[in-house]
Order: structure tokens, then C-alpha cells, then sequence
């Protein structure tokens, strides 16, 4: 695809997404554009015609958009999806403002690449799975991932860089609204697991688990636009549960955890162990146990008999330090396009959705050194 294709399409795209948030036809549209026929429209929003100058003046007045909607290649509009994890409290209008959040950072470390001559990385990896698979396929999936990839006794700590490394999936930690806990997104030629840094660590692991399931499965199982995290164990949709199971097996595969519990004194107190190995693990000791049932560690009985209110691990509560905002992959490239004069520091910040006195602190916690003043 040329330059002035690539333009036409995401021009089509845009004004298709911007089309759908006002609530128009394509006949109403492309009257008010003063197009004689719909076709016309259609073939703009499918990226096979160019918008003139004039329909784009009247586009922008009656959309109401700015011209950097249209033309901005920092910004994703009318391309990709995404998946949220949230509370359902989480309005509509707060996600999509994420959403929109979440568009330029992803968008901006496409674009920087492009201009810095990296080729795209598609995900290749896709799960056999299907919604009819059963529970031990996801868990069986998960511990293959586990194995191939080398996560070793503590398969969270490795998660995230693997993840990037295995597949070119970009991982970003970042100041989410309260209530969403994370997300997965699938653009052209980058896919992406956004997670709430200020959760729980955790939290945290379990979410980038999760949605590391809809990224390999998202074309045979597309996930809804949002899921809730308050669902009760064994509830909720089908998918979603099947997603749960590979998160469980994929932090505490069933080895590493047999050997665990084989290990432990005949006189241990369950609670004790469950706290201490899910700390370990840095998981919640809640899923510690669920995970230790579902392997016939324990029977139904003691697992019913055990005190969930003990289970409270050190990685459970909120307060702990965050991690430091997006990813080491993100800023690097970040620092590589300010070097090479592709973007200002002032233009970078509002990227970022930081301030220009911010903005030095992000790069020092990767190791750049600012070369600006702020």
C-alpha cells in the first residue's frame, strides 16, 4: 500500500468511526457531505476514494472533529478493538475516554516504529482452542506456554518480558481509571495488554495472564468489548471462564505446585501454606486454593473447610509500590525517536499524557538519560 492509500484508508476509517459515534446513516451523511449517492460515502469509508478538500470541511463541521482526527497518526480511530476488564460501575463515557487514552499510546509506538524503520510484529501464535474446549485444554495450553517459554518456579515474574519477547505483544503498565483492571487490544500489525499498574501485584499477574488468552484466541473466541471482573468463581460466560482456567494453570503450573504441596509437613497448616506459596508465586492465596482443588490436592471438603478471610497474602493488598509506568519496550523506543529528532520532548509528553516536568522522571526509570531541559 502506497503513502496516499494508506492516507485514503485511514481517512475512510475515520470518518466511518466518527459516522457511527454521531448516530448517522450513510444516506444522511453522505447527503450532508452533498454526495448525489451513498455509494459514494461507501467507497470513502472503504478507503477506495479520496475525501476532497470541501467534503472534508463539511465532514468536520458536521461530525464535529478537528482536522488531526482525520490526519493524525498518533491518534487510532475507527481501527482495532479492544477488550476492557472492569467493574461494572465503570461507565460507558470513562472507557471510552480510556479507550481513546489508550489509542495514542498504542498508536504512537506504531508510528515511531515505522519511522524508525521497525518492521511490524503480528502475532503468530494462535491456541487450538475453541468455546466448546474444555477447561483441562486451557490449563493444558497454558502449562505447554509455561514450559516452551522457560517461566520457571515463578512463572509471573517472567510473564510480561516473555510475552513481549515470545510474540512482539506490547505490554503497557498504566494509570487506569478506578475500576478497570486491564485490557487487551488488536490493531494492524501490534497487539497490546494494558494493565491497571495500581492494582495489587496479584491482580496484576493475573490479569496480563488473562488477557495474554484473548490475544491467542481472540479470532476463534472474540472477546466482548467488556467484561466484568466481579463475576463469581465458575459464572459468567463460557470464554471468559476458559480464560480464567489458563491464567490459574498458566502462574501456577501443575508441577511446580505438586512439588510444592508434596513438600510441605503432614502437620502444616493449610492456611499457612496456601499464604505462603501464593506469595511465592505472587498470586492470591483465593487462587492459590482454587488451583490446589482443581488438581486433587486437596479434597472438596477441606478445601470448603478453609477460611478465605485468612488467605490474605502480602500481594493482596492495595498499597503496595506500583510499577513504573508503561514498559521498558515503550520507552526505548520513546527515547530512540526523541535521539533521532522524530519527536520533540514537549510533543512526546502530551503523547504520554504527561507533564513536561514529568516526562524526564519516565525515561530515568529505564535508564535514559533526558538530553532536554524540562
Amino acid at each position: 500500500m502506497n503513502l496516499q492509500d494508506s492516507q485514503n484508508s485511514r481517512i475512510g476509517l475515520r470518518l466511518k468511526a466518527a459516522r457511527e459515534r454521531a448516530g448517522l446513516s450513510q444516506d444522511v451523511l453522505a447527503a450532508a457531505l452533498g454526495m448525489n449517492h451513498r455509494q459514494s460515502l461507501s467507497s470513502i469509508e472503504a478507503g477506495e476514494r479520496k475525501l476532497s478538500a470541501d467534503e472534508l470541511l463539511r465532514a468536520m463541521g458536521v461530525l464535529h472533529v478537528d482536522l488531526d482526527y482525520f490526519t493524525d497518526s498518533f491518534r487510532l480511530v475507527g481501527e482495532g478493538a479492544f477488550s476492557f476488564r472492569a467493574k461494572p460501575e465503570v461507565t460507558p463515557d470513562v472507557l471510552s475516554e480510556f479507550e481513546d487514552q489508550a489509542g495514542r499510546w498504542i498508536a504512537t509506538y506504531r508510528e515511531l516504529g515505522k519511522q524508525l524503520g521497525e518492521s511490524p510484529r503480528w502475532l503468530g501464535s494462535k491456541l487450538d482452542l475453541r468455546p466448546e474446549s474444555s477447561f483441562e485444554d486451557a490449563q493444558d495450553a497454558a502449562e505447554t506456554i509455561a514450559g516452551a517459554w522457560g517461566l520457571g518456579e515463578r512463572p509471573a515474574e517472567r510473564l510480561g518480558s516473555a510475552i513481549e519477547e515470545e510474540l512482539g505483544v506490547l505490554v503497557l503498565f498504566a494509570d487506569a481509571p478506578s475500576g478497570v483492571s486491564g485490557a487487551a487490544s488488536q490493531v494492524s500489525g501490534l497487539s497490546t495488554i494494558l494493565v491497571n499498574r495500581n492494582e495489587h501485584e496479584a491482580r496484576r499477574n493475573y490479569d496480563l495472564a488473562h488477557e495474554l488468552f484473548h490475544l491467542l484466541t481472540w479470532d476463534a473466541m472474540p472477546p466482548d468489548h467488556v467484561e466484568s471482573v466481579d463475576v463469581p468463581r465458575g459464572k459468567g460466560k463460557r470464554v471468559e471462564r476458559l480464560a480464567d482456567s489458563f491464567a490459574a494453570a498458566l502462574l501456577m503450573p501443575e508441577p511446580v505446585l505438586r512439588r510444592r504441596w508434596e513438600a510441605k509437613g503432614s502437620d502444616t497448616d493449610l492456611h499457612y501454606w496456601l499464604t505462603e506459596t501464593a506469595d511465592d508465586l505472587k498470586v492470591s492465596g483465593l487462587a492459590c486454593k482454587w488451583r490446589a482443588l482443581n488438581l486433587n490436592l486437596m479434597t472438596k471438603a477441606v478445601a470448603e473447610s478453609i477460611d478465605d478471610a485468612q488467605l490474605v497474602t502480602k500481594r493482596s493488598s492495595i498499597g503496595q509500590p506500583v510499577v513504573p509506568l508503561f514498559s521498558e519496550h515503550f520507552v526505548h523506543r520513546i527515547a530512540r525517536a526523541l535521539n533521532a529528532g522524530r519527536l520533540s520532548a514537549k510533543r512526546a509528553a502530551s503523547l504520554l499524557d504527561l507533564s513536561l516536568h514529568d516526562f524526564p522522571g519516565l525515561l530515568q526509570d529505564y535508564g535514559h538519560q533526558p538530553t532536554f531541559e524540562a
